[in-house]
């Protein structure tokens, strides 16, 4: 099968075996895949990582142990846990301590013709959820967690820094949710999405100090965090949404004297991604910004890169 490897910083394609499907694992046929913040940042060097990256994809499942999974088409969850630990046994399998990560931490990815998974790491997609829509579940999912981990009453004023790809869902996200969002970007493209969907939008550099009581940071630069701490009030929580491959340094004094609360937020769950999909309470094609086959990954990942560009989807070809 094609397969799309980071190799010395470097996107390469190359013919590999299918990968061999482990009892109860399923084997996916990935029709689309898309390219995150966090791959390009693998690409920089993020991890050490070489190999198969890519975590975000819909496909068909074509062979699996549960006969009723064959033919359907799935996302899936990207963390592979153990399943036993007290971690697993809670509902966090994310933070599972032997856990590997699709694309990520020692599984190959979704950037291959095929791919496996857990057959209770799949979703099963809606027949009226296109493709397009359901490849944005994972990244969909990262911005629903947000309300698993910070309580955002209906009404709540919540700044959001950043108008890429993670800061436009997750204003969305909050917005479906009840929250009165203001988004702060660069973009005038970018913001109008934002402002399409409700949000109050701003491209000014001045940024209102002590103004918000929940402030999320996905900028994606080191400046973020420090933007996002300023523009918090006392006692206020910030989201660090932000992978950064470079150290962030930052002045605690404030954090401290305001009692501040700094929340890592990572990966979600895909029911809550899902169901606001399947309702058509967010925007996602507005997201997409180019596509490429699979073998020409070189270029979507430049294309990627360059600045101000939003979603680039992958498509395998063969599984049409």
């Amino acid at each position: 099968m094609l397969a799309v490897f980071i190799d010395s910083k470097k996107i390469v394609t190359r013919q590999v075996d299918v990968p061999k499907r482990p009892p109860g694992f399923a084997l996916i046929r990935v029709s689309v895949a898309g390219i995150c913040n966090t791959d390009l940042e693998l690409q920089r060097g993020y991890y050490g990582f070489s190999g198969i990256p890519g975590h975000e994809f819909v496909g068909h499942v074509v062979d699996a142990d549960t006969s009723a999974l064959l033919g359907q088409r799935v996302v899936g969850e990207i963390n592979l846990a153990c399943g036993d630990c007290s971690f697993c046994t809670v509902g966090l399998g994310r933070h599972c301590d032997s856990r590997t990560v699709l694309g990520i931490v020692k599984h190959p990815g979704a950037f291959a013709e095929l791919l496996t998974l857990p057959e209770g790491n799949l979703r099963v997609v809606p027949e009226h959820v296109t493709d397009e829509q359901a490849v944005f579940t994972e990244p969909l999912a990262a911005a629903c967690e947000i309300l698993e981990q910070v309580e955002v009453a209906r009404g709540v004023e919540v700044a959001v820094l950043g108008d890429g790809k993670l800061g436009l869902l997750i204003a969305q996200t909050l917005l479906a949710h009840g929250a009165r969002v203001t988004v702060y970007g660069r973009h005038t493209d970018k913001l109008a999405i934002a402002k399409r969907a409700g949000a109050v939008v701003s491209d000014s550099v001045e940024r209102p100090a002590g103004a918000f009581p929940i402030v999320v940071d996905s900028t994606g630069s080191a400046d973020g965090l420090r933007q996002a701490v300023s523009m918090v009030r006392p006692r206020g929580t910030v989201v660090m949404k932000s992978t950064v491959h470079n150290e962030v340094t930052i002045d605690t004094a404030p954090i401290i004297v305001n009692e501040i609360t700094l929340v890592g937020s990572r990966c979600g769950l895909f029911d809550p991604a899902m169901a606001l999909l399947s309702a058509g309470k967010v925007d996602v094609a507005s997201l997409v910004a180019a596509e490429f086959p699979l073998s020409e990954a070189p270029a979507a990942f430049a294309k990627a890169s360059e600045r101000g560009v939003l979603k680039v989807l992958l498509r395998n070809t063969q599984a049409s």
